[in-house]
């Protein structure tokens, strides 16, 4: 049996592919269990119900209380960072195989379809409910230590269900440090290190454990609760522990048992224990069909329980749940018992389905449950004192429940009961019942008829109204409710009276109101009366309002009635306001008093500040039209009196939903009392309901019509006023507004001396310093002026207004104007040339009276009006020529002004031009000549100082861009190849330049054409991209080098020029990589090959390479005569600095790439392999103790000279004398050949292959073993390598030496041998290797080594068997044991499905001395030990298997039978065909009772006790084996009963027997055959007939166990003679030591039940 770490193991490599390939169901699989947690339940603390579910599940040891314990600590026990762990500690019996194979798997529980069985778990998620509260939950339970990741596991991809073992991180220690080290550890710990978001709804939910959680649990008596911390401060949750007693008293009247728990609860140690004990009424009812659910298919039977508790629930501050389904819902019944049935739950587990059906029938059956346990109660307790009794009857459901279905069961109950006899005595129970003192219709039909309510004072009124509050639920007549009960006070200031119908009816209710505040009862009363009622709220009187005061206790409960079922409403002055407002019609007097009524109770303080401005905000107004307006944007005051009528008309207000006040809110009025002055309404309103004029109202975004022309100064200031207070608030002036006042001509101005209105966008307001210069005529244009001295100083303090309006105040301002008005000539026609000369008169004019010309010129410096010769511009896009723009107009388009037109005038304005943004003279103004650049095809060929001013412009600019791209292509340099384009130029430099002319392919800058200064641009020739340095023109260079080198164009005479000018700048100058990589790149070297090569693949001859040089293929330069010639060694230096080899060392790896063996390894020198030994030292130094690839491949080759002939270095070895092989054991190296100096290069000889240690040798030596026929040596090498631990990698050298003497034998395969045959049953078969080796070294480095069994395979035994199945000789009793015997110690599925198919033959018990082989199909197992018997006798050769005689220990008949069966031999019962001779030949069968032939219950007794004796057998098998006995029909004849047995064999032949006896059982039928035996039958009679009663029923129980059968004959026999007395059988049972156990009785009870 597999242990808890290997069951672990298997799991995860067979279900979950560990290892192996990915399961591609994992990932469905995992969010099929993430839905199922994450949708268990609602709240995350269900997971608690479902462990305690979980462990009432759970199986217990005999004595033992099942308890369980939650356990929370701070302490990080897992190393997951958790910040609190809480533990599970179960004493069950622990986990099993099975119950871990369900965990790792989804719904697959082992308690599934045992609900029968008390079972409550259902949801099938179980264990995996924690995962809500935990990543990683640990089970540790009989010798399982596992944890399982919410997660998907790396190497299967899934989460939940794959288990993984734990070694530590925690401990059991660290475990039993929480538990208490002086407590032994429960059986099953679960430890859930907690999420941090969970914490608090776990320590919450174990604080807040029900006591009475364990009240309908069967199996666990006791739960507890506490934290464990180091600091016992830090505790936080209330520790608790509850257990269970039980006292059974069971009724036998009815299907029902009635029992006492009694629950303990202790919280916090240092507090007492609360008790409660319940009187438990357990009844059972029967399915009905149409109540059947699929989740309850197998349940016969409800099992409701009710729980009456005799003192108060324990409830530790929480609900009282009335409904369990084993554990408590979250349902209050309100009913004082407790019902507990297996009801089917919601998802979330807090409540019941009450609209399914499996509950309905339930709740049906719950009101007869309760009546029997109730009458029991009362009726059955007849020495229970009469005080008790009305505690009991405080079990009747009196008050209703808020589920309706509940209420059908409380009726129901009800309805039950008051067929009982039972009569408490005390109204409540009446009430309950139906038992009434009083007809309260009785008092309905008093109060209506005497006009009561009326009459009576306050005080009895609400008496009155206390009494039907408090007996609402008995006047259940309608008419109460159509009696007027309520007062009010009505329209007309009178007491009047209204019924609840009233009150109620929804289609026109009638508000009956009380006051919050009783200072403001009469203020309501009076405002109502003004309202006309209009909102149909009437109020209490004020006397009722009085009473209520005074009497608080009544007015609480009446108060409460008055709200529930009249409607009554409580108001203050705020919500009745409210509900006036939300009633008030088109009625603009209603409308009016309403705002008088918010400005009093606001000036009373029965409404907050908060409250008036809320209430104003939305209550209707009444505008100056008379109209009921409830939408507004803004409110005016009433236009008499106002500002805003002398400029606004009150239409333009209406268009944008401006309300205007009406005349109505200015006249003095009275309403309830309060009287209200002209003006006091209307500073209510502006200060609350946003009343406004000018300057406080916003304007309309309309055109103002008074404003179109003159207005008079009062109203000039009004408009001021206005539009300052609008700018100060930060109010946006809407856009027509703002346009008709800036456009319309009514600010007065003066012109010249001339008065007139103008716009004020077109006016000026002037200062005294620059006002009369501006009104000369020479400016040629009219300025409009503000007239300060018509509107006086006072318009001083309007200056932001009418900077607002458009109005100019700054000299700059007239300046524009002017500049305006000459753009406004050159936009509608081109300025004359006077009209420019005018303006340049101007500006100097200005310049010369000291005033600032910048605001004019800015107003007219961006018009198009100067004529150039590019046309009209801007002043500032023109140029004014001179000869310093000579050479600049050769390259670009200058927009010069045109001098012909304007005349030589113009160069008098410089200083205006210049301040006019014209450009006056060059002064580096390189930008100009760019911007304005002619296109590239003017700029070919261009002169040297055209072309040196680009250059500077490209220096003097920040971005030359524009220059580049338009020369950059353009053929514009001159070179010593003429004009080319700037890319393809090169600029020379003395030092480096001789190097470009080795190969005539570069164009150079002429520099003498540009002069010296050319040499100055360096950086700008580089830009239009010109080479200009060395690193640019020796990477140009390297480029027509390579395209020389690729055409093989490098002659001798290029080659040593370059390296005379390599030498020389070597020193001075760096290289660009370009070159360097290009010259140490390209082929442009001849080697003695006759090729070009790179410097990096050639070397320069010297000595040291004469002695490798046979046996390589080397690229030297070609330092002959004809080619470089001995000049090429003296650039030996610069050689080696552009790559070439020039020494040995460095070279070695041409060695490596250029080696060639001779095809005939002889013409290899010890000193060439010398050298090449040594070329392999070089090469292991520089790869770091590694050879090249390609290298290792070439020196493979056989060329190494051993004792074996010439061999690749692999197959060699050094050799080693302390061994204790001899060289001829193996291929050594030939040190006589090489000499000494070969052990000087071990280094090397292991780098290439050679294995220089002999004990890394074994391979080698190994395959050399086929070699070898002298045992002695055989045995020394099979010694030195099964010291070394060697393996044979391949079928040549996998085999093993059968000696024939001492220097003969044979070589044979492994898998024909095995080390032993204890047996000695294959000598002919297999090589049993110990007869050849004795000793125990050679055989265990078989067995290890060649993996020789040790003994032969099932295999080898089928095929002996199939060997002997052919020869016909017989078999030995001893190796049919053997054979057999094997077969039975190695029995497994295998091996039987193996044997059916390998085995023709089977053994059949010949009686002989040998033991024949019979085909399968004719031997039979002999089941029935009598028909055996009978064809024993009749059949010519043995048909029955053959048993070892005698019994072996080793191989018991019992299992020797089950091999039969299962490779395929028939049993006789089921093969013989059977015929009844007695019917056949009218022989009478009677039926009778199997009494009437002692089948009784003292038979039955009396095999059990034998089954359980001797036999050992277990209860569920021997209760099976004498069950058959139970079934049989029993026939009885007058003679003895033949029956004809025919037995087909696979040959045709049908044997026959026919067969006499006087009872026969027939098994296979059930039935009992018997001939008659009558009282008067003599004693020998009878005892024939006992002595084959007794066999045949001792076959027929123990057929599989004949060892027994005689034993249970002769005790069957005996008490036959005896007639089976119970009494007697009982002593024959104990005089054999034999008993029946408990569970017996109970099969005896349920088999014989009316005795």
């Amino acid at each position: 049996m597999a242990t808890p770490r290997e069951h672990v193991e298997r799991i995860r490599k067979t279900k979950f592919s560990i290892g192996g390939e990915p399961n591609p169901l994992t990932e469905d699989l995992h969010q099929a269990v993430k839905n199922l947690s994450a949708e268990l339940y609602t709240k995350d603390v269900h997971f608690f119900m479902e462990l305690i579910q979980n462990a009432e599940d759970n199986e217990y040891p005999e004595g033992v209380d099942p308890s369980l314990e939650f356990v929370i600590t701070c302490r990080d026990i897992t190393a997951t960072g958790a910040p609190a762990t809480l533990l599970l500690f179960n004493n069950e019996k622990g986990f099993s195989p099975q119950n871990i194979d369900s965990i790792c798997s989804v719904g697959r529980s082992t308690k599934k379809g045992n609900r029968k069985r008390g079972y409550i778990g259902e949801k099938g998620i179980g264990f995996k409910s924690v995962f809500v509260i935990t990543a990683q939950p640990y089970i540790f339970s009989n010798g399982y230590q596992i944890r399982f990741n919410e997660g998907p596991c790396p190497y299967s991809n899934l989460g939940y269900i794959v288990p993984e073992w734990v070694d530590e991180n925690p401990t059991l220690s660290d475990i039993k440090e929480i538990y208490g080290s002086s407590f032994t550890l429960p059986t099953t710990t679960l430890v859930l290190p907690l999420k941090p978001d969970k914490i608090n709804a776990v320590k919450k939910q174990l604080s807040c454990v029900h006591p009475e959680v364990l009240l309908f649990l069967s199996k666990i008596k006791r739960l507890s609760v506490r934290e464990e911390n180091e600091d016992p401060r830090l505790n936080t949750v209330n520790a608790i522990a509850i257990t269970s007693e039980t006292n059974f008293v069971t009724r036998k009247n009815i299907d029902a048992e009635s029992y006492t728990l009694r629950l303990s609860v202790g919280e916090n140690a240092d507090e007492s224990e609360e008790e409660c004990s319940y009187y438990m009424w357990k009844q059972k009812f029967p399915v009905r069909r149409e109540n059947k659910v699929e989740r309850r298919m197998e349940v016969e039977q409800w099992v409701i329980t009710l729980a009456f508790p005799n003192q108060e629930r324990l409830h530790r501050g929480t609900t009282l749940p009335g409904i369990y389904a084993f554990l408590p819902t979250e349902m209050v019944t309100n009913f004082p018992f407790i019902i507990q049935a297996d009801f089917v739950l919601s998802s979330s587990r807090e409540t019941i389905l009450l609209d399914n059906k499996w509950n309905q029938g339930i709740l049906e059956c719950v009101p007869s449950a309760f009546v029997n346990a109730f009458t029991s109660l009362v009726k059955l307790t007849e020495d229970a004192p009469m005080f008790n009794l009305p505690r009991m009857f405080g079990f009747l459901p009196v008050n209703s429940s808020s589920y309706a279905e509940l209420n059908a069961v409380r009726e129901s109950i009800r309805a039950k009961l008051v067929a009982e006899d039972i009569v408490p005595k005390y109204d409540p129970i009446l009430n309950f019942l139906g038992v009434s003192h009083v007809n309260y219709e009785w008092y309905s039909k008093c109060i209506q008829g005497s006009n009561l309510v009326l009459w009576v004072s306050d005080e009895v009124y609400i008496d009155l109204l206390l009494f039907i509050a408090k007996n609402w639920p008995d006047f259940c007549s309608p008419n109460i409710k159509n009696i007027p009960l309520l007062k009010y006070v009505s329209l007309d200031g009178n007491v009047s009276l209204c019924s609840i119908s009233q009150s109620v009816n929804w289609n026109d209710p009638m508000v009956v109101c009380l006051s919050s505040a009783y200072n403001c009862v009469s203020w309501m009363i009076d405002w109502n009366k003004e309202f006309r009622c209009e909102a149909n709220h009437y109020f209490m009187p004020q006397s009722t309002h009085l009473v209520f005061q005074l009497y608080p206790e009544k007015s609480v409960t009446i108060l409460q009635w008055l709200r529930e079922q009249a409607k009554v409403v409580s108001l203050d002055v705020y919500n009745y306001a409210r509900v006036v407002n939300n009633n008030l019609s088109s009625d603009r007097r209603l409308v009016v008093t309403y705002a008088h009524f918010l400005y009093h109770s606001f000036l009373k303080q029965y409404v907050s500040t908060d409250q008036v401005a809320a209430l104003c905000g939305v209550m209707p107004l009444v505008d100056d039209f008379g109209v009921v307006r409830t939408r507004r944007t803004r409110v005016l005051v009433p236009a008499t009196g106002s500002k805003w009528a002398n400029l606004v008309s009150p239409n333009l207000w209406r268009q944008e939903d401006y309300v205007v006040l009406g005349e109505d809110y200015l006249r003095p009025s009275n309403f309830a009392g309060q009287t209200t002055s002209s003006q006091e309404l209307i500073t209510f309103l502006k200060s609350y309901a946003s009343a406004s004029d000018i300057p406080h109202i916003s304007p309309p975004n309309s055109v103002i019509p008074a404003v179109s022309g003159p207005l008079t100064k009062e109203n000039t200031f009004l408009l001021l006023d206005w539009v300052r207070n609008l700018k100060l608030t930060g109010t946006d002036l809407p856009d027509k507004f703002l346009t008709s006042l800036m456009n319309g001509s009514w600010l007065k101005s003066s012109i010249n001396g001339c008065s007139s209105y103008r716009p004020p966008s077109q006016s000026f307001f002037y200062s005294s310093s620059w006002g009369s210069i501006l009104q000369k005529g020479s400016v040629l244009v009219d300025i409009p002026l503000v007239d300060q001295i018509f509107y006086g100083d006072r318009l001083n303090g309007y200056k932001e207004a009418l900077r607002t309006l458009g109005v100019m105040f700054e000299f700059g301002d007239a300046c524009q104007f002017i500049g305006k008005h000459f753009m406004y000539l050159a936009a509608s026609s081109t300025l004359s040339k006077d009209n420019v000369l005018s303006i340049l008169n101007f500006i100097r004019f200005l310049r010369e009276k000291l005033l600032s010309p910048q605001e004019f010129i800015s107003s007219i410096k961006t018009g198009r009006w100067l004529r150039t010769c590019g046309g009209d511009r801007s002043p500032d896009g023109a140029v004014l020529f001179d000869q310093q723009w000579k050479t600049a107009s050769l390259i670009s388009d200058i927009p010069f002004i045109d001098d012909d037109y304007y005349g030589q005038e113009i160069f008098s304005f410089k200083t205006e031009l210049q301040l006019l943004g014209v450009v006056v003279g060059f002064n580096g103004n390189y930008q100009l000549v760019v911007d304005y650049l002619k296109p590239s095809s003017y700029l070919t060929y261009l002169n040297a100082e055209a072309f040196l001013l680009i250059l500077r412009c490209m220096r003097h600019l920040r971005s030359s861009d524009k220059l580049i791209a338009a020369l950059s292509n353009v053929k514009c340099l001159k070179t010593n190849q003429g004009y080319r384009y700037p890319y393809e130029c090169f600029l020379s430099d003395p030092e480096w330049g001789g190097l470009l002319l080795i190969f005539n392919s570069f164009s150079i800058i002429d520099h003498d054409y540009y002069g010296s200064g050319i040499f100055s641009y360096k950086d700008e020739l580089k830009k239009l991209g010109a080479m200009v340095d060395f690193e640019a023109a020796m990477k140009a260079f390297a480029l027509i080098f390579r395209q020389k080198a690729s055409s093989y164009s490098i002659g001798k005479e290029h080659t040593m020029t370059f390296l005379s000018f390599y030498r020389k700048l070597k020193g001075t100058h760096t290289f660009h990589p370009e070159l360097r990589n290009c010259i140490r790149e390209v082929r442009w070297l001849r080697t003695r090959l006759g090729d070009f090569r790179s410097p990096k693949d050639c070397v320069l001859f010297d000595l040291e390479w004469k002695s490798i040089y046979p046996i390589t293929v080397i690229p030297f330069i070609d330092s002959s005569i004809k080619y470089y010639g001995k000049d090429i060694i003296g650039y030996k230096d610069e050689l080696k600095s552009m790559g070439v080899v020039v020494e040995f060392k460095r070279g070695v790896q041409f060695v490596a790439d250029g080696l060639c063996f001779p095809q005939d390894p002889c013409r290899i020198t010890p000193a060439n392999a010398l050298s090449l030994l040594k070329c392999v030292g070089i090469l292991l130094e520089e790869g770091n103790g590694c050879l090249p690839e390609g290298f290792l491949k070439k020196v493979s080759t056989k060329w190494l000279k051993t004792k074996s002939g010439y061999l690749s270095p692999d197959e060699c070895l050094l050799f080693d004398n302390s061994t204790g092989l001899e060289q001829a054991d193996g291929p050594f190296i030939d040190e006589e050949f090489y000499g000494p100096d070969i052990r000087s290069n071990i280094k090397e000889l292991n780098a290439i292959g050679v294995i220089v240690d002999v004990e890394k040798g074994c391979k080698l030596i190994g395959s050399h073993l086929s070699f070898h026929s002298e045992f002695s040596t055989i045995i020394r090498i099979y010694n030195f390598l099964s010291m070394r631990g060697w393996k044979p990698d391949s079928e040549a050298t996998r085999k093993i030496w059968i000696p024939d003497g001492s220097s003969d034998g044979n070589w044979v395969d492994p898998d024909d041998c095995v080390l032993h045959d204890k047996d000695d049953l294959f000598g002919s078969q297999l090589y049993v290797l110990d007869k050849y080796y004795e000793n125990e070294v050679p055989l265990r480095f078989f067995s290890s080594v060649f993996e020789v069994r040790s003994n032969p395979s099932l295999d080898d035994y089928c095929k002996i068997w199939n060997i002997w199945e052919t020869s016909g000789a017989k078999l030995s009793n001893e190796e049919c044991c053997a054979f057999w015997g094997y077969v039975k110690r190695h029995q497994s599925l295998k091996t039987e499905k193996m044997l059916a198919e390998r085995l023709v033959k089977l053994p059949v018990d010949s009686g002989s001395d040998g033991v024949l082989l019979f085909n399968k199909h004719d031997v039979f197992i002999g089941d029935d030990l009598q028909l055996k018997d009978y064809f024993v006798l009749h059949s010519p050769h043995p048909l029955f298997v053959w048993y070892p005689q005698p019994s072996l220990p080793s191989l018991p008949r019992t299992k020797l039978t089950e091999l039969y069966r299962n490779i395929g031999v028939c049993t006789l019962s089921g093969s013989v065909q059977k015929e009844d001779s007695s019917s056949k030949y009218g022989l009478e069968l009677k039926q009778v009772n199997p009494s009437d032939v002692l089948i009784v219950r003292g038979l039955i007794r009396l095999l059990l006790g034998f089954l359980a004796g001797p036999l050992t057998m277990e209860t569920g098998e021997r209760h099976k084996a004498v069950q058959c006995l139970l079934d049989v029909t029993v026939f009885e004849t007058s003679e003895p009963a033949t029956l004809s047995y025919s037995l087909s064999l696979s040959s045709g032949k049908i044997l026959n027997v026919r067969v006499s006896q006087m009872i026969r059982w027939d098994r296979e039928s059930s039935k009992l055959y018997t001939v008659k035996i009558d009282g008067t039958a003599n004693q020998k009679a009878l005892l024939e007939y006992a002595s084959s009663f007794s066999e045949e029923i001792a076959k027929g129980v123990l057929w599989e166990k004949e060892d027994h059968i005689n034993s249970l004959s002769e005790l069957i026999k005996l008490a036959f003679l005896l007639k089976f007395d119970e009494e007697a059988v009982g002593f024959l049972l104990k005089s054999k030591n034999l008993q029946v156990f408990v569970e017996d009785e109970e099969f005896l009870s349920a088999a014989f039940p009316s005795e």
